[in-house]
């Protein structure tokens, strides 16, 4: 039976996941399992292996799927307990390397201001927009990344020639820069060699035997294994050429090629040629006769590494290399053994297969879809091939494929030798020798039992330097049986002698080149300063691989990356056409956040709302959110809609008030649109007493009604005769002395000094409010002392405020509308102005689209209930209350209240910190005049921004009470709620379509 666990929003790279699916595979109880992102190409994946399930489909590439098949389903519980145990252990070490880790561009480049290139490692069909943006950003690029379009390489490639940039890649597997390895790499000595090479273990091969020789390389430069494709031209091939040729430390440059295109080749050989250092040439695939000119074209990679290093010490280059193996034939196969080749690396298996074919005289080499060479029994694979990495680790990284291609090989009675690699280096198996150790003396065994002659033959690609151990991983090999050589071509070479064949090479002489020399071109600056500069990466993707830029002296730093907008390419490319208006937007909401942050709220009055609202003259009540039908209220909404009929005296009884909300006698406005807020349910109507709030900037004003206090209340849906007598008295007597109070302060009472002061003491605005409204009482009291009232009512009003903790919730709400009213009116930009819930739907709006809304259903809070109440009592999210979150405190600055984080079942202080860090990734800056404390200072965030909410998919966290579904059952906790992401995509793609961004489904 198949069982599905999604971990939602829990980005992992692909190699990690490979890694722990095959840990999870060897439980005990697991007849297969997969565990992956949910991308659609892994979709496709979990299909092909019969794991697909319907949670598989509904899953995001930014959620963690694990699919298990087991017929015990307590054994799911095992596999998860193992993946988060190793995803954990991965966590530990991360936190104590010395890499620092951010989240998204801008914050790679504060935290390395000098960075000069970016490192990819992420799923292909992102690539292209990310390598593009670090182009922009003036980055050279490291493309390990493959599966990118060849029309993206072009486009991408031009881009970055353009720019003076190089691309290596995309598919560049490893590479050197000032000495620094990259990538899966192998360490070598510096030295006075320069490699530009399209293939990945072409470049380990060359620069290996090199350092064993004793040379050193100074640079590796990678340009992707299509770069010499007629469409691509060379480009970086080209651009590095003439960036070796101006540098100084290299003396000898050595260009390796898997098989090129004719007119490319031609092209590269005439630059070649007009490079005035010595040059060492291999195109995998052809069979050179002659030098030409001051080109050195050699036959196999260990030749290449040779005349290179003849080269770099000013020796003489031979007319032959022909090389000893190391290990002594003194008898042939017989008659009908076939060799079979599987290879971890794909340019060995082409030169292995390339030399058998010459050797054995097979004609041109047969390929087939994972083979280099598959012809008359005679079969070379590149086991990195897609068709064995699809949804598995390289061969390099997981002996797991080359296990049972091994035990297959032997299967086959003509099998008389097997041709192996072992690369060590950077991202590679810890110990692939000790791997492959128990199928290869399985199959000598096996060979041996039958009768049978078997070679197996093997080749270490590797240094001294390698994590691995080059000298243990040669022996280890040995001691079980493997007759090792020290190069590719040499274990060929012994594979042939077996087989009672030899491939010698007739010596070359060098001939001039007879065309005319063109002119060099100019090396680009950027690329001249790279190549004379220690790498400054910006590492997106696989993070181990900074382990070796950080070990040998370059500097790194963590980008990590999850894909945009969840994946979601509609979304990716209005993002993409956004960024191409990014300064336009920028400026425009600065203009917005600079009015929220300059903004002057004062609490000048409370007055009747119809004295201030005058379109609640009539049977008009105003409500939470968007706007909304009666008929689609929730409970709590409805049975406020009843309490302000009988508050108003529209009926005498609840009966009547129903009849007259469901006949549509009465009207329904959305507070907002008439310069309000309310709480919850947020029904106010004419006689209820509002708060005023004048922000000083040009007047704009907000409303809010007072806070009622605690019990059965309007805001929750009562509406008994306590809940209206409440009312009554906050009409007759609460409001008229706080306003007559008030207008006493002359101006008013200056809010953001007294949210200044709260926050410092604990309050986030939304679910704590206690220093603010005991600082608003300290205010008022004395006033109130003062006034020519009845003391029956100062005591009334007195207590009242000192019982009510959350009584400047309500003021803050009004702070909150008076502030973003006045940024609204700059109708540019991305900036959100408004969220607000209905109990149906979850409303945005942001600056440039003013007052348009942007629905999406609400989401259900998830918190703490209290006693005898659970999420089965819970009403879905409701009210205007976060208008705190849209000006940047509630649940977006939890780190200001960190008590109320467990209240509302968020966990601790830590909790509350990386929620607050979370909300800064969507805004765009932090707002000085409310500063943190246990944030070491820095100031609420200001100005959600609707991009980075999309591209992130982090939606604002609101705070919130929980009322019950039943209409006047009042509130069952508190918790947590998170906008849902739908609101956001809307109105961003509204807003790309009013800036003419092609918009494609």
């Amino acid at each position: 039976m198949l069982y599905t666990v999604i971990k939602q929003n829990s980005y992992q790279d692909s190699i990690n996941l490979m890694l722990l699916t095959n840990e999870v595979s060897t439980l005990d109880g697991v007849k297969q399992s997969q565990i992956m992102m949910g991308t659609d190409a892994n979709k496709d994946i979990f299909r092909t292996a019969g794991l697909y399930t319907d949670e598989v489909g509904a899953a995001t590439p930014n959620d963690m799927v694990i699919v298990v098949e087991t017929d015990d389903e307590s054994v799911v519980d095992q596999v998860v307990k193992k993946s988060e145990q190793f995803l954990s252990d991965l966590s530990v070490k991360k936190d104590s390397g010395q890499v620092k880790n951010v989240r998204n561009w801008n914050d790679a480049l504060e935290q390395l201001p000098d960075a000069n290139m970016a490192l990819f490692s992420i799923p292909g069909i992102y690539a292209a927009d990310e390598i593009e943006k670090a182009l922009d950003k003036g980055l050279h690029v490291f493309s390990f990344s493959d599966n990118v379009s060849l029309e993206d390489e072009v486009r991408l490639k031009k881009k970055a020639h353009e720019k003076g940039l190089l691309l290596m890649g995309p598919d560049c597997g490893t590479g050197i820069v000032s000495s620094i390895p990259m990538a899966f790499t192998n360490v070598v000595n510096p030295g006075n060699i320069g490699i530009v090479g399209a293939s990945g273990t072409g470049i380990q091969e060359v620069s290996t035997i090199i350092e064993r020789l004793g040379g050193g390389i100074v640079h590796a430069i990678g340009t992707g294994g299509r770069d010499l494709h007629e469409d691509v031209g060379g480009i970086t091939m080209k651009d590095a050429i003439i960036g070796l040729e101006h540098h100084d430390p290299t003396d000898v440059i050595v260009v390796i090629s898997k098989p090129p295109a004719k007119k490319v080749r031609d092209e590269v050989m005439e630059l070649l040629q007009a490079v005035t250092k010595p040059v060492v040439a291999i195109f995998l695939g052809e069979k050179p006769e002659q030098h030409v000119g001051n080109v050195y074209l050699a036959h196999t990679l260990e030749e290449t590494a040779l005349i290179a290093v003849d080269l770099a010490n000013g020796n003489e280059v031979k007319e032959s290399y022909a090389t000893e193996v190391e290990n002594k034939v003194t008898a042939t196969l017989p008659e009908g053994k076939t060799v079979k080749g599987l290879y971890s690396g794909g340019t060995l298996a082409n030169e292995a297969g390339t030399l058998i074919t010459e050797a054995l005289q097979l004609g041109k080499t047969t390929k087939a879809e994972g083979y280099i060479l598959r012809t008359n029994g005679f079969e070379v694979m590149d086991l990195g091939d897609d068709m064995y990495t699809q949804g598995k680790p390289h061969p390099m990284i997981d002996p797991e494929v080359r296990i049972k291609k091994i035990k297959e090989a032997v299967e086959d009675e003509t099998t008389g030798i097997i041709l192996l690699d072992v690369v060590l280096g950077y991202g590679a198996h810890p110990d692939m020798a000790n791997a492959l150790k128990p199928a290869i003396e399985e199959a000598l065994q096996t060979a041996k039992e039958s009768g049978r002659d078997l070679h197996i033959i093997g080749t270490v690609v590797g240094t001294k330097y390698a994590p691995q151990d080059y000298d243990k991983s040669v022996r280890t090999l040995k001691e079980m049986g493997v007759l090792v050589e020290s190069s590719n071509a040499r274990a060929v070479h012994l594979a042939l002698q077996l087989m009672g064949h030899d491939l010698v090479d007739a010596p070359k002489q060098k001939v001039p080149y007879e065309n005319r020399k063109m002119t060099l071109p100019e090396v680009s600056p950027k690329v001249d300063q790279l190549l004379n500069s220690i790498p400054q990466v910006v590492n997106v993707g696989i993070e181990s691989f900074t382990e070796s830029i950080d070990t040998y002296g370059g500097k790194a730093i963590q980008y990590d990356w999850r894909p945009l907008a969840g994946g979601n390419r509609k979304l990716i490319k209005v993002l993409n056409g956004l960024n191409r208006h990014a300064e336009e937007i920028d400026a425009a909401n600065q203009k917005v956040i600079g009015r929220l942050r300059e903004s002057q709220p004062f609490l000048t009055d409370i007055v009747p709302a119809i004295s201030v609202i005058p379109e609640l003259d009539g049977k008009v009540l105003l409500h939470a959110g968007p706007p909304i039908k009666y008929e689609n209220m929730t409970g709590p909404m409805q049975g406020s809609c009843i309490g302000a009929s009988l508050f108003e005296g529209w009926a005498d009884n609840e009966e009547e008030a129903r009849r007259q909300l469901e006949e549509g006698e009465v009207t329904f406005i959305p507070c907002h649109h008439v310069n309000a807020v309310g709480p919850m349910g947020g029904i106010t109507s004419a006689n209820m007493p509002v708060l005023v709030v004048e922000n000083k900037q040009d007047g704009t004003t907000a409303y809010c009604q007072m806070n009622e206090g605690i019990g059965k209340v309007l805001r929750f849906g009562a509406y008994s005769k306590e809940v209206v007598d409440r009312l009554t008295w906050m009409k007759d007597v609460l409001g008229p002395v706080l306003g007559k109070a008030l207008r006493t302060v002359e101006g008013g009472l200056n809010l953001n000094v007294m949210i200044a002061r709260a926050i410092t003491m604990g309050d986030e605005f939304h679910q704590r409010n206690i220093a603010a409204s005991l600082i608003f009482l300290k205010e008022m009291a004395p006033i109130i002392v003062e006034l020519d009232i009845a003391q029956v009512e100062k005591r009334e009003v007195i207590d009242f405020l000192a019982k009510t903790d959350q009584f400047f919730l309500n003021i803050m709400m009004a702070t909150g509308k008076a502030m973003v009213d006045y940024a609204r009116k700059i109708q540019e930009g991305t900036v959100v102005t408004t969220m607000s819930r209905n109990g149906e739907n979850f409303g945005v709006r942001i600056a440039g689209m003013g007052d348009e809304w942007f629905t999406a259903p609400v989401n259900t809070p998830n918190g703490l209930y209290f006693t005898g109440y659970s999420e089965e009592d819970a009403n879905p999210d409701i009210g205007d209350s976060a208008i705190t979150e849209t000006i940047g405190v509630g649940g977006m600055a939890m780190i200001a209240a960190p008590g109320v984080t467990r209240f509302v079942g968020a966990g601790g202080f830590q909790d509350a910190l990386n929620v607050s860090n979370e909300m800064a990734e969507i805004s765009i800056e932090h707002n000085p005049n409310w500063t943190i404390p246990t944030w070491d200072f820095q100031g609420s965030v200001l100005g959600i921004d609707v991009r980075k909410v999309v591209e992130t998919g982090i939606t604002p966290l609101i705070n919130t009470g929980i009322a019950h579904k039943v209409a006047g059952l009042g509130q069952v906790g508190a918790g947590t709620v998170r906008a849902p992401l739908a609101c956001f995509e809307k109105a961003l793609i509204a807003y790309a379509e009013s800036l003419g961004v092609r918009v494609e489904d």
